[in-house]
C-alpha cells in the first residue's frame, strides 16, 4: 500500500515531547480497515516514509481513530521541519 499525504506537524507529549504528522482522515480510514494485515502488535504499524528527499522507517501510532507518523529528529533537521509546519510525503505499508 502506498499513500501520498499532506499534514500538519504536531507535538504529542509522552515522557518527552515528540513531533508527529497527523495523517489525513481518508488515509487513516484505509489503514484502519487493513490494520489486521499490517500490525505486529499494540496497534503500531511498521512503515516506510519519505518527507522531502529524506526516506526513513518508523511505526505509525494509532491515536483518536487515526494515525500519527513520528518524525525522527534526523528527518526534522534534514528537511527543516518544525512544529506547525505542513508537510507532504509518501507512506509505504507492507502487509505482514
Amino acid at each position: 500500500m502506498e499513500f501520498e499525504f499532506e499534514g500538519e506537524v504536531i507535538e504529542w507529549r509522552g515522557p518527552a515531547p515528540f513531533l508527529f504528522v497527523r495523517l489525513p482522515d481518508d488515509v487513516s480510514e484505509v489503514i484502519l480497515e487493513s490494520a489486521a494485515l499490517l500490525t505486529y502488535g499494540w496497534g503500531c504499524i511498521p512503515a516506510r516514509a519519505v518527507i522531502g528527499s529524506t526516506a526513513f522507517t518508523t511505526s505509525l501510532f494509532p491515536r483518536e481513530e487515526g494515525y500519527l507518523l513520528p518524525l525522527k529528529v534526523v528527518v526534522q533537521r534534514a528537511e527543516g521541519v518544525g512544529l506547525g509546519d505542513v508537510v507532504t510525503g509518501r507512506l509505504m505499508l507492507t502487509p505482514r
